[in-house]
Order: C-alpha cells, then structure tokens, then sequence
C-alpha cells in the first residue's frame, strides 16, 4: 500500500497532476495515438526501458497515467493500470496469471458476465473452475487443490448485495500462495478498500460510480507495482485491451466528484431501502446497512457505507415486478449501475438473462426481483415515485 499524507478529497482533485509546459488549470487530453522521439538512440532507449518515456497509447499516455495515479492513490494500491471496459479488467486480471492446468475458486453470485467467463470461457483454455458458497469460509478451505492459483469474487454481490468476509478469505489464500481478485465495483473505492483487508488485485468499471454520469466505458486493475511490471502489464501491452485518452480524461473529472457523488447516493439508499421495507407490497429488501440483514455486522466492519446499489423482491410474480418498473416516471429502465440518475433493472431478465433458470433461482434471482440504482435526485421525490407505482 502507498503511504500518503494527503487527504482523500485532495488526492482526487490533484493525485496524479501532469501538468504540460502550457500548465494548464483542468487536467491536459493527450488525444494521440504515439510518440515521437528526439533520435533513433532516445527511441531505443525508450523501448528497452533504460530511459522512460512514451512509446505508444496501447502501452500507455499521459492522461491515462494521471487517472492510473490518481486511482490508486484512491483505492490505496500500489499501482493501476487501465483498460477499456470494467469485463475487460475482470477477464485480463484472471487471464494474466493463469495457463493450462491451472486452478480457480470462485464465488458462485457473480454478475452475469463475469459468470460466464469464469463457468464457460475459462475452462476453454485448459482452466479448472470450482464455484463455492462465497460466505461458508469453509467451502473455500475445502475447495482448495495444489494448482489453485486464484481466489475470485465480488463484494457486494451483484444483485443482491451478499457479503464475503474480504479479510478471512485473503488470509486463507495468503496462507496457501493464492492470489486473491476482488470485483469491487458496487461498493467503489469510496467505501470499500480490499487491499486494507489484503487483497492481491482489486478490478473496477470506470463505466459505474467512477464517471457515475453515464458517458464512457472504462476500467482498471489495481495491484503492486511489482505485479503490474512483471505480470499484468506484458500480457496487456500485446493483448490490447487499452483505455482511450478521452475516456481517462472523462473517468479523471469523474473522479473529483466520486466521493460527493457516491456517500451522498448511499444515504439516499439507505433511506429508500428503510422506506421498501414499511411496504405491504414488498417481499424482502436486501441491502446490507439494514439492520435486519444478517451479514450487517460484517457490512459495518469492512463498508463506511451501505452503497449506492439495492435490490427488493415485490410479491408476485414477473408480471407484478413489469408492472411496477413500467409505473416508474422518475427511474430510468437501464442495466448500468451508480449513476447520477436513478435507475430500476430486472435482473432475471437483463443482467443475469444469460444464466439459466437454475443458476439464477439458486442465487436467489427470482423473476421479482426488482435492482435500484440510487442517483442524486430529491430522495421525497424518490420515495413518492416509488409508492405510486407500488400502488
């Protein structure tokens, strides 16, 4: 972890400043797709990395660089580097560390996407997979074999926010030389930092709270500096799975706001979640700062806050869940996810359609099961927005 004096509001306003000879106030947009060099021996040198410098966008940029530091100083990792989509930081934070014959535990509640990768294109390239109950401790222990080399899982889980106790799976696996990667993205660096509690690699989608505003695809992987030498960054300078400079500058503006952005959404959250549960209407609410949820305590010991995310299950059916989203006039009908606008998704037949009805019903993704996404509209509002529909 990086020691830091400076405090976490003036590292995302000025963490990662590379202000160019025109020294510009708002971070500089570097929209160029290489470099030139003084010489042949500068670009040699360059190249074989006795002199640094910038050889390609692929490689990397200074606006890319900037938001790689300013994350990390974020997060509390050692170092950062981006990609072009949060699926894009998932997949390539697996694929760099594994060959044939090669062991992976994961959680079984994964977002759809991620699930597909690590159920059905993994094992395509020789990888063995076992999916486990993330919160049973035991079934981790139980599941390890002597070519394990990866811990996969995401907390909170995506949709209905299950906990994994970060730290006790993190000892487990650095006990047995097993490299831990955690999905971070609903919780955001803003509430939750698995490398305090010893996570090797943490992976995020710039798309969701990050930019939080809708406009570009983006994502990151965040480790030690040692690993991204060594590891990560060869497999990704050949692969290609690059951030564009447009889309770092955009991730980096969203990032002087994330911390307003996100506590003031996860107080709004909780507030909604409270409301949902009053309501005759309404099944379960799952949220994890409810003080009715069962992995509460574990919330409060390794979350500041609730997040922004919720999910509740309306009684009835499909047809019900339809209905109240359709009823919606403030909530956007979206699939994203941390955003400034309110959005309400379906799970079972959006984010998770790719699932079948047995793996969705297991992880408790029921046809109604309704996700909201809470943005910074007027919570009264919100709630008033809500209860017509329920009606």
């Amino acid at each position: 972890m990086k020691k830091n004096k400076l405090g976490t509001n003036t590292n995302l306003i000025r963490g990662g400043l590379n202000r160019s000879q025109f020294n510009e106030t708002s971070e500089a947009l570097f929209l160029t797709s290489g470099f030139v060099y003084d010489s042949a021996e500068q670009a040699e040198a360059i190249f074989k990395g006795s002199k640094k410098g910038f050889q390609y966008t692929r490689y990397s940029n200074p606006t890319i660089e900037t938001f790689e530091k300013r994350l990390a100083l974020l997060d509390g990792s050692e170092d950062c580097f981006a990609t072009a989509s949060g699926m894009a930081a998932v997949f390539f934070s697996l694929m760099c560390q594994l060959r044939a014959g090669d062991h992976l535990i994961s959680a079984s509640a994964l977002f759809g996407s991620c699930k597909e990768i690590v159920k059905n294109i993994l094992p395509r390239y020789g990888i063995e997979v076992t999916f486990v109950d993330g919160k049973n401790i035991n079934e981790w222990r139980k599941a390890i074999k002597k070519n394990t080399k990866i811990f996969f899982f995401e907390t909170p889980s995506n949709p209905l926010l299950e906990l994994i106790d970060i730290k006790a799976v993190c000892n487990m696996a650095k006990k047995h030389r097993i490299k831990t990667v955690i999905d971070n993205i609903f919780a955001s660096p803003i509430l939750q930092k698995p490398v305090l509690l010893g996570a090797d690699i943490i992976v995020y989608s710039g798309t969701k709270h990050i930019d939080g505003q809708g406009r570009v695809l983006g994502g990151a992987i965040l480790s030690s500096t040692k690993f991204k030498e060594n590891i990560l960054k060869p497999f990704l300078r050949h692969t290609g799975p690059s951030m564009s400079p447009f889309n770092a500058w955009v991730l980096l503006k969203g990032l002087e706001t994330i911390k307003l952005r996100v506590e003031a959404q996860s107080n709004a959250a909780l507030e909604i979640a409270q409301f949902l549960q009053k309501s005759s209407k309404v099944e379960k609410v799952f949220y994890p700062f409810l003080k009715t949820s069962s992995q509460y305590t574990l919330a409060k010991k390794q979350q500041i806050l609730g997040g922004t995310i919720l999910s509740f299950k309306i009684k009835g059916n499909k047809k019900n869940a339809f209905k109240f989203i359709n009823k919606l006039k403030i909530f956007d009908i979206s699939n994203n996810l941390g955003d400034t606008k309110s959005i309400v998704t379906h799970p079972a037949t959006t984010t998770h359609r790719i699932l079948n009805e047995k793996e969705r019903l297991s992880l408790g993704i029921t046809d109604n099961l309704i996700r909201l996404s809470i943005g910074l509209e007027t919570v009264a509002d919100l709630k008033k927005d809500i209860a017509i529909a329920l009606k």
